[in-house]
C-alpha cells in the first residue's frame, strides 16, 4: 500500500517517550507506505516554543495528531482513512 501522507515526529535526544513513539511511527509508516521524518525540538526555536511541554508530538501532513503517546491504531486509521 502506498500513500502520499507524511508523518513528522518532534522529539529530543534522550527522551524515552520519543524512543517509543519513533518505533510506533516507523512501524506504522512502513505498513502504510507513508513517509516520515524526525525533528529535534532543541534545533528549532519555534518548535520548542510551540511543543516543549508535549513531546513527543506527531504531526500528520503538518497537523498535530498526537502527543506524549502514539496510539498505533489511531495513527494507522489517520494514514489509511
Amino acid at each position: 500500500m502506498e500513500t502520499d501522507r507524511t508523518v513528522t515526529l518532534i522529539g529530543k535526544p534522550g527522551c524515552h517517550l520519543c524512543d517509543v513513539a519513533r518505533d510506533v511511527v516507523a512501524r506504522i509508516c512502513a505498513e502504510t507506505g507513508a513517509a516520515w521524518e524526525e525533528l529535534d525540538i532543541n534545533q528549532d526555536a519555534e518548535l520548542y516554543r510551540k511543543y516543549w511541554e508535549q513531546i513527543p508530538v506527531v504531526l500528520v501532513d503538518g497537523a498535530q495528531h498526537d502527543f506524549w503517546r502514539v496510539d498505533p491504531q489511531r495513527l494507522r486509521a489517520a494514514l489509511t482513512g
